[in-house]
């Protein structure tokens, strides 16, 4: 169950979302764009660097020293981009900062990775790639809709805010997946609902 999952992922969303916010998301993509790293572009970057730097890490270091030193840094680098994408997907309605408590990200470090298994997730995380892909469609329509409720200042439906907190989760578990933080694979579901799970088997970060 997606509740079991080692990597679990919590929004709180504003009942209504301000205007000038979408003017600052708008400077976000600009700016984001003049330097030339466009989503597609940071997605290409983080699908091929991620394994590649596990990998680097586990063959010079070991993985326990990966688990215990590499892997907190690296998800606290995941979180912020996980918040970013939910800022930008008008799930949030401030932008990320450093010490951020608009996304609860927790994980539990179950990988025990090798270095080839490392190297093996450019090829393993294609199928969940794929579908999120597909799920970036609907994602991205529903963000044209979210945007037009913002205008005319209308609460945001609660069904866009799960939708999207539905894909926020699968790209959470695929990151920790594919940068080999965790060996569970993303589950092919998606989870709109609210609920908190995971076990405490093993020690949480955040």
């Amino acid at each position: 169950m997606t509740q079991d999952h080692p990597v679990q992922l919590e929004i709180a969303s504003p009942d209504h979302f301000d205007r000038i916010q979408l003017v600052l998301r708008l400077a976000v993509t600009i700016v984001l764009g003049w330097i030339g790293l466009s989503g597609g572009w940071l997605a290409m970057l983080l699908y091929l660097m991620l394994p590649v730097a596990a990998a680097i890490t586990i063959s010079s270091s070991g993985r326990d020293a990966f688990v215990r030193d590499f892997a907190p840094q690296l998800w606290r680098v995941l979180r912020w981009l996980l918040e970013l994408s939910a800022y930008m997907m008008l799930v949030t309605d401030r932008f990320p900062t450093a010490d951020g408590d608009r996304v609860r990200a927790e994980i539990r470090f179950t990988s025990h990775a090798t270095t080839a298994s490392a190297i093996g997730r450019l090829v393993t995380s294609l199928p969940s790639t794929f579908a999120l892909c597909v799920l970036s469609i609907p994602s991205w329509l529903l963000c044209v809709v979210a945007v037009l409720v913002v205008l005319v200042g209308a609460p945001m439906p609660a069904g866009i805010l799960a939708f999207q907190r539905g894909v926020l989760r699968w790209q959470a578990r695929l990151l920790a997946y594919h940068a080999a933080l965790v060996d569970e694979y993303p589950p092919f579901a998606l989870e709109t609902d609210h609920r908190h799970g995971g076990g405490a088997a093993a020690p949480i970060a955040r």
